[in-house]
């Protein structure tokens, strides 16, 4: 529950009603034996992009779910650009290409459940906001439903690779 300049905050009700979908998202990626990740965004309190993660299916290395949410949500607007007030829920930190898209998509802001260590681009491995050279910013909160989230990455590992063994 913390938010990029490290200060405490509190999520609201909608930010974990946002989240839960996100989560949902994430569950229909593990159904297709995709890493689970799933990302909402969300404008004037409705849904206006949803996304989980299919780079296997799509063979797409780019359909990332936040990837997949914008896709859908510009589709939507008919825009390139979101809406000034979106939001983005996302189930695990973003990477920098994911950064890199919501930047030029203009999202005002970004809350994601859990971090990840290896390829994180907001708060973990980069801190892609701080570099100082892009001409987009946004907000980035982090925390709701950290531990729900972390549970289900871990259990899709753990089946995963119980399923490699399985298999030797």
């Amino acid at each position: 529950m913390t938010a990029l300049n490290d200060q405490p905050i509190s999520f609201t009700a909608q930010d974990f009603k946002w989240m839960q979908l996100a989560f949902e998202q994430a569950e229909q990626a593990a159904m297709q034996q995709e890493i689970p990740v799933g990302a909402v965004i969300i404008s004037q309190n409705k849904v206006i992009g949803l996304g989980s993660n299919a780079p296997i299916a799509n063979c797409d290395p780019t359909a990332h779910a936040e990837i997949v949410a914008i896709r859908h949500a510009c589709l939507q607007l008919k825009n390139y650009r979101l809406p000034e007030d979106a939001t983005l829920y996302v189930t695990l930190e973003p990477c920098t290409m994911c950064v890199g898209a919501l930047i030029h998509a203009r999202i005002n802001k970004v809350i994601f459940a859990t971090p990840e260590n290896k390829s994180g681009s907001l708060i973990s491995a980069r801190r892609l906001l701080e570099d100082g050279y892009y001409n987009h910013r946004f907000d980035v909160a982090f925390g709701c439903m950290a531990d729900e989230c972390a549970t289900q990455l871990s259990h899709f590992f753990k089946q995963r690779r119980l399923a490699k063994k399985a298999l030797k």
